[in-house]
Order: C-alpha cells, then structure tokens, then sequence
C-alpha cells in the first residue's frame, strides 16, 4: 500500500495504473470506451491511494453501489451473520473503487418505495441482502427500476435474478446427519421464521436427513419460532425444557439461536454435551469461543459479501447478462458443543420413530 496524506491527484493515480491521466479521469467519470481491465486497474490504484468519489451536482456519486437490508433489532454491522457478509461487500467495493450506500428498510415505517426512489438516484446498482420483511413482491417492483440486482441469501423462483446464496439445505442435512452418525435419535429442533428463505432451507435439510432415519420430531420438541426477539433460542430451549420427556441433542437453525439455548441449558443445571448435545449452523466468530465451543457448519459469509460485489460490478460493466444462482459450499466444524469425542453414544437402544 502506498502512503502519505496528499490528496490523490489523476497524475499520481495514473503512474500507479500505468496509464495516461486522460484514461484515469475517463475511468473516474464512468465515461464510455475504456476496457474493463484497464478500468478495474484505474480504480485500485485510486482505491490504494485512497480516492473516494465525490458527489455530484445533483447528488449523485460517480461511482457507488447499494446495499438494502433490512431493519434489525440490533445495528446491522454488529450481525453476527450479515455483519460478516457487509464487511465482505465493503472490503470488495474498496477493492473495486466503489462507494457503499447502506439503505435500512423499516416495516414499520413502510417506507420502501422513498427509500428506492432516493436509493436510484445515487448507485449505478445495487445488493438485496436477505429477505424477511423485504417481500418477493418488494423485489419485483425494485426491477422497475431498470438498474443491476444481485440478491445475497434470497431467491425468488418466479424473478431469475442473480442471486448468492450459502449452501443452506446442506447445511441442514449435514448437521442433522452429524447428531444421528453420533448415536442420538431425541433430537430438539429449534427452527426460524419462515419468512427468511434461508433458514427455510435449512429447516427443510434437517427434517430431510430425519426423514432418511425414519425419525420424527415430537411438537414439544419443535418449538415455534421467535421472531424479533435477541434472545428468541433462549425461549424456545425453554418450552423443551419444560417438557417431561427431554431430548439428548438440539440443533438450532442458527449459531444466534444456540448461543440462546446454551444459556438455557445452563440455567437449567444441565451440562452441554454430557446432558444435552448441541450444534447448528453459520459459524460465527462466537463460535469458536462459546463454552463449550459450538459444533456449527460454516457458511463463508464475507465470500458471499465479495462475490455478491464482483457480480454486481460485472452487471454495471454489461456483463454477466445471463442470471445465474450461484451457490457457495458449507463445511462442517466439529467442536466441543456435540460431544462427538465422548466415548459413549447416546441412547442406542432407542426406538428408530417417534411419535
């Protein structure tokens, strides 16, 4: 990296692109004729020497891309999940030259078509991360925008838009067929709102390896799901544990969920995985410092936040036409939380169903 406090004048930015000062305010300017990998060249010398576009007369930038999410309870960027997928489209963008307008839907508000209207005027195109209050009809009215769409953890079947998604029904089957390859067959299953594609798909992966076992899942130990809520696997690990019957294994749909039911267990004076096994999914920091340490399978979050930005650009430069559903591999993580070194297995002589 280069350093120094100058500002970065088109001559120095040039000399570090090897190209003429011309080419390098062509390329600042979005102006036509300059290949893309000259262009691309351009914009991480200027990146390197810490341009950042300013705005136009009428408020637009010269070079900038969206990100609409929506709302949380929480900030955003402190998301143990989608906090890791902005950071990736952030670290990209720097890379690229681009500026990152972050736009937060609030259903409350009801304010989406303000948001889009004013979200239009200012990036060349823009990232749809997750779904959840951001509706399949909200995306299909933002394609009446005429400008490039990528969604990240979302698809909708009826719209073929580019979209990156976590291998997420896998990962669901992975981390169900773990627990059962470890003996347990009481299995818990605390699921997540239905309106988050994505932990649908994982839902629909767990209760297809249970199906391969020929087990089902007791109601008691499928507790509905929390919405809103920062503790909501706390209250469902809650509602099992309230139950006569007792589960040997938990899976929660996501690591945010288990950090919730851990705390549950605990207070319950039970011990993680001696009394109860647990694992789940996203692998998150946390994860690999929670105590016990959580069995979890990885979802490459910052990759998805990288490729999201790279398809995005490649759709502002014309190409990429054809929509493609990309799909990024999940990979199991063992730790400490299932208890697969335990020299035991759990409860073999139980019944293959239950009912």
């Amino acid at each position: 990296m280069i350093l120094g406090s100058s500002k970065p004048t088109m001559r120095k930015i040039a000399k570090v692109a090897q190209v003429s000062p011309t080419t390098v305010w062509m390329v600042l300017h979005s102006k036509p004729g300059i290949p893309a990998e000259t262009a691309q060249r351009v914009w991480a010398a200027a990146a390197e020497l810490g341009y950042r576009a300013k705005p136009s007369a009428n408020g637009a930038y010269d070079r900038s891309v969206g990100l609409l999410i929506e709302q949380y309870s929480v900030p955003v960027i402190s998301d143990v999940f989608y906090g890791e997928i902005i950071r990736g489209f952030q670290t990209e963008a720097e890379r690229l030259g681009y500026n990152v307008v972050l736009t937060m839907f609030d259903r409350a508000k009801g304010n989406l078509d303000v948001l889009m209207r004013g979200f239009a005027q200012k990036v060349s195109g823009f990232v749809v991360a997750n779904d959840g209050d951001i509706t399949s009809d909200m995306v299909i009215d933002m394609e009446g925008l005429s400008i490039p769409i990528v969604l990240v953890e979302n698809h909708i079947d009826e719209l073929r838009l580019p979209c990156i998604l976590g291998d997420n029904f896998m990962a669901g089957y992975q981390i169900t067929r773990h627990l059962l390859g470890l003996g347990h067959r009481k299995i818990a299953l605390l699921q997540g709102p239905p309106k988050y594609s994505s932990l649908a798909d994982r839902f629909r992966g767990c209760l297809a390896a249970l199906g391969e076992a020929g087990l089902l899942i007791p109601n008691e130990w499928l507790p509905k799901p929390v919405s809103g809520h920062p503790l909501k696997g706390y209250i469902q690990m809650k509602e099992v544990l309230e139950q006569e019957a007792r589960p040997t294994a938990v899976i929660a749909i996501s690591d945010k969920t288990a950090f919730g039911a851990m705390e549950a267990i605990r207070e319950a004076g039970l011990k993680i995985p001696h009394d109860i096994a647990i694992a789940s999914i996203d692998n998150t920091l946390e994860s690999a410092y929670s105590r016990p340490t959580l069995t979890t399978v990885n979802i490459p979050k910052h990759e998805m936040g990288r490729l999201a930005l790279q398809k995005l650009d490649r759709l502002i430069q014309g190409e990429d036409r054809i929509p493609v559903k990309t799909i990024v591999y999940s990979e199991l993580i063992v730790r400490e939380s299932c208890g697969a070194n335990l020299a035991r297995r759990v409860d073999e002589s139980s019944p293959a169903r239950l009912e």
